[in-house]
């Protein structure tokens, strides 16, 4: 594994929130590890670390590269102290990559983002209220898609709402939130299987009894995926290989919560 960090400055995120909210003792208990995969070739990590720039203090981001190419981070500059960015190795696979990240990670809190999110101020300023409240839970935003897609995937933003209120399903790209003591009791993110690790993650909390929270506030995504394959084609596998998923998922649940 090879690593190359840098640092950043003092977040402006804690003079957004109410006084009091995150004491400095709390903030330095409460150290925030975002985890980011990033596929070979992939690019859209950079405007996320801009985001990600307005971090709660204490926080470090590791972004996990599939593949030994160093990627180019910037330079100190452009970071003030007090945070960290680091980049480390691993096999190829999301799950895989999350896993890596996790074991690397430092914080008491895990926040576990795909490389094309972008993250709204909003979104910083609802987590960090979510931290401070110290919410032993799974946490997840809402989720809305850039126009880099057909506008049709508004609907899948809506469909991701009522499936992640209602049936309490919500998915990877919705930002996980955990307490990296819960990551460990439930058992990571499962290397085996071919697609839905964070859909299976959030049928182990609920076979936990991890709550399942709602952050309240919306962070984006790309719908590049709908303009590559088409919107009907990938909206329908999608739900496919969901139901697929959670059928013996939910089944598996049911008796382990009868036992």
């Amino acid at each position: 594994m090879t690593t190359h960090e840098v640092g950043f400055a003092e977040s402006v995120l804690p003079r957004l929130t109410s006084a009091g909210a995150c004491s400095r003792a709390m903030e330095q208990q409460c150290i925030l590890s975002v985890i980011v995969p990033v596929a070979r070739d992939e690019t859209h990590w950079r405007a996320l670390l801009d985001d990600l720039a307005n971090l709660p203090a204490a926080s470090e981001v590791i972004l996990v590269r599939a593949g030994p190419d160093e990627l180019s981070l910037p330079g100190k500059s452009s970071w003030p102290a007090g945070n960290l960015v680091a980049q480390i190795e691993s096999a190829p696979g999301r799950a895989r990559q999350m896993n890596v990240g996790a074991r690397h990670a430092r914080g008491r809190w895990l926040w576990f983002l795909h490389a094309d999110t972008r993250l709204p101020l909003p979104a910083l300023v609802a987590l960090n209220a979510f931290l401070a409240c110290g919410h032993e839970a799974l946490g997840w935003f809402d989720l809305r898609f850039r126009d880099d897609g057909p506008a049709l995937t508004c609907l899948n933003a809506r469909a991701a709402r009522w499936r992640s209120r209602w049936l309490g399903l919500p998915f990877g790209d919705q930002g996980f939130v955990i307490p990296a003591r819960a990551f460990a009791q439930l058992g990571s993110y499962d290397e085996t299987v071919r697609y839905g690790e964070d859909h299976l993650l959030v049928w182990a909390a609920h076979a936990k009894r991890l709550p399942v929270h709602r952050i309240g506030a919306t962070i984006l995504t790309s719908a590049r995926k709908y303009a590559a394959r088409g919107w009907m084609r990938t909206t329908l596998r999608h739900l496919t290989l969901t139901l697929h998923q959670a059928l013996p998922a939910w089944w598996r649940m049911r008796r382990r919560l009868r036992h």
